[in-house]
């Protein structure tokens, strides 16, 4: 009952949501935000609930360690399940972390190939298949729009929904059509959703979820939800 309360509650999950012609999770995802705006603790919970339907969830991770990365799993499930008795909880994470991976990548040693050598390396043994992908820490400003192309083809060959985080400056200002900021104004095409965080205003504590772009119609561009920023939890039932 507790994993299907969590699923219920969890409005991220608008994104994986059954609609009439979309394969919703054949997506490629970009969640965008400046530093320190809680890009990866998104990512985590689009993760938590992918995991929590029981999809394998491969998080890639770039420039991080596996254990900075598995706290944040620990900490955002524990808030997200917070009030349940311990041992309830303890039981939850021990069926739910079955479902994902880590990988992790230095900065200057991830690339398409070196991802899918270890991907397939997974996939061919049997030793875990991932449905979801999501991807933190990769330098968007150094990338070119082949590398991206390269990744989207990566996914659709996969058949898994793939999401990404990307690191906004505030002194760039140019915008794509949809409102998607540099550094992925110019390959926006290539996303069939992205997400923005924003401040309400300089210094403002309060975190908006701002859903700028979504090709699949799960949920409408201009949509908005709050994000605690104490717990980096996403507010609210539903977009």
């Amino acid at each position: 009952m507790l994993k299907n309360d969590l699923i219920t509650k969890n409005p991220l999950g608008a994104f994986s949501a059954e609609v009439s012609g979309s394969d919703s999770n054949m997506r490629m995802g970009l969640v965008m935000a400046r530093a320190g705006l809680g890009k990866t603790a998104i990512l985590v919970q689009i993760a938590l609930d992918n995991m929590l339907k029981g999809r394998q969830v491969l998080h890639v991770t770039i420039g991080q360690n596996i254990q900075k990365t598995k706290a944040w799993y620990d900490d955002i499930l524990a808030d997200i399940a917070s009030g349940c008795e311990d041992q309830r909880l303890a039981d939850l994470q021990y069926e739910v972390m079955r479902n994902r991976m880590i990988m992790t990548f230095n900065e200057s040693s991830f690339s398409r190939p070196k991802l899918e050598e270890r991907l397939n390396d997974l996939i061919y043994q049997d030793i875990f298949r991932p449905s979801c992908m999501v991807i933190d820490g990769l330098d968007f400003a150094t990338i070119n729009r082949q590398a991206i192309e390269d990744m989207r083809d990566l996914q659709q060959q996969a058949g898994m929904s793939l999401w990404f985080s990307a690191l906004t400056h505030r002194d760039k200002t140019e915008v794509s059509a949809e409102g998607v900021p540099v550094p992925c104004n110019e390959v926006a095409d290539l996303f069939e959703t992205v997400i923005l965080l924003e401040a309400q205003s300089e210094g403002d504590s309060k975190i908006f979820l701002n859903v700028l772009k979504d090709a699949t119609g799960c949920v409408e561009p201009g949509k908005s939800l709050r994000l605690d920023p104490t717990s980096m939890v996403v507010w609210g039932t539903t977009f």
